[in-house]
């Protein structure tokens, strides 16, 4: 590859562009509250495009907010090759999550161009909205959007819990472009990220050449009973809305102990009419399930279902289940894992194949274009959470790695 063999990542410049980001939405912590779309999001997202137009990139944002920051090819009508991720955060988020992946970009265009390295395609890094469904669910819409698996009506129609919905904080914002999102080409995708689980670091790899990215399914259950007096309603003439949930809440526990590699969390539960003395008549609860094989999923949710239904008669309340979300299990580009796996021999970095456990925009990419994921080990496998770290080294690493499957696919890829 010549020249574009000896580049590599400044990985001081990366290590300070994720402290100098890590002021939007600071908590006391050393963690991140920077929520989609909110003023610190908005903040950093100026960061973004000031940086990269400093790196001689045009920066656009689509009718979803989505920004791109392109840096041009050498060959007309090549579609671009994507580098991406997201800045915004959980509530009490980490400084990795996301922000790696966009920040790990913008080190790739620095050191192409401190390189002086031309490549046939134009790379683009995107900053997706949205990403984590914090603050409007489902998550990861916008790029849900860009690869057509949401309408674009349907994710601006979404609210926080202000009823302000994504499109009007897209508008108050200023971040809906022109261009209307799910028209921009792409030739690749690539995302890096930490791990947000304890396998490479237990393992001391410093690589995971991610293979795909694990089905999931959420719902919201309601569990409707009647409001009594906690003091004269005797137990056996109860219909306990709270209690019914708990036996349900358990019941998740056990289907995902009972099917392999099946996972299953209630995050939220919702208790009306919140009163110390009043039996609750209404129970709303969150329910999260995953497993790698979309086959073993729909067996859980039957599972799942089954066991709800039981419950509520077993308990004489109503429940219904609502699914809010599904992604099918993803299976990464053969070429895409390839460049991945080549630019991480190529730099000696010890390395494994792995399944993501969590949702990723490349998720949905996947759909639209060859896809791969770099993963990099976290501490004690900690995310979403406010001691979420990594290691310099490691970091630079992951965008070492980019780079070069970038570089890689640059030279494999043809998609005019």
């Amino acid at each position: 590859m010549g020249m574009e063999n000896s580049i590599s990542i400044d990985g001081a410049q990366l290590w300070s562009d994720l402290m100098e980001t890590a002021r939007f939405g600071a908590t006391a912590r050393g963690g991140l509250h920077r929520l989609a779309l909110g003023a610190d999001d908005l903040k950093v997202r100026e960061w973004f495009a000031a940086t990269c137009r400093a790196l001689g990139c045009e920066v656009i944002h689509d009718s979803m907010g989505n920004q791109f920051a392109r840096r041009p090819g050498t060959q007309p009508g090549l579609k671009p090759i994507m580098i991406g991720s997201h800045l915004d955060t959980q509530p009490t988020g980490g400084r990795f999550d996301g922000i790696l992946g966009v920040l790990g970009g913008i080190a790739v265009l620095r050191a192409l161009e401190n390189g002086k390295v031309q490549t046939r395609h134009p790379i683009e890094v995107v900053n997706w909205t949205n990403e984590e469904g914090a603050r409007f669910t489902p998550p990861m819409l916008a790029s849900g959007v860009f690869a057509g698996v949401f309408t674009e009506e349907y994710a601006r129609s979404r609210p926080d819990r202000d009823n302000i919905t994504l499109g009007d904080a897209l508008t108050q914002g200023g971040q809906a472009g022109a261009q209307p999102c799910g028209q921009h080409p792409a030739a690749a995708y690539f995302e890096l990220h930490i791990e947000q689980g304890p396998v490479l670091e237990a393992e001391e790899k410093t690589i995971g050449v991610v293979q795909g990215i694990q089905g999931m399914r959420w719902y919201e259950v309601r569990v409707m009973g009647r409001d009594s007096h906690a003091g004269t309603t005797p137990m056996t003439m109860r219909a306990d809305a709270m209690w019914a949930a708990a036996r349900m809440i358990d019941a998740v526990h056990g289907v995902a102990m009972s099917h392999k590699d099946g996972l299953g969390t209630v995050g939220i539960v919702d208790c009306q009419p919140a009163s110390s003395n009043v039996i609750p008549g209404n129970v709303m609860f969150t329910v999260d399930l995953r497993n790698p094989s979309d086959t073993v999923l729909e067996a859980m949710e039957q599972d799942f279902r089954a066991r709800i239904a039981t419950l509520a008669e077993d308990c004489g309340v109503e429940a219904i289940v609502s699914p809010v979300w599904n992604s099918a299990a993803v299976h990464f580009d053969p070429t895409c894992i390839a460049c991945v796996r080549e630019a991480a021999a190529e730099e000696r970095y010890p390395m494994r194949d792995i399944v993501s456990g969590a949702g990723h925009d490349a998720a949905y990419m996947a759909q639209v274009a060859p896809t791969a994921m770099v993963f990099i080990p976290c501490l004690n496998g900690i995310s979403h959470n406010e001691a979420e770290s990594a290691e310099p080294t490691d970091a630079t690493a992951g965008a070492n790695v980019l780079l070069h499957a970038v570089l890689l696919a640059d030279t494999r890829i043809d998609a005019a």
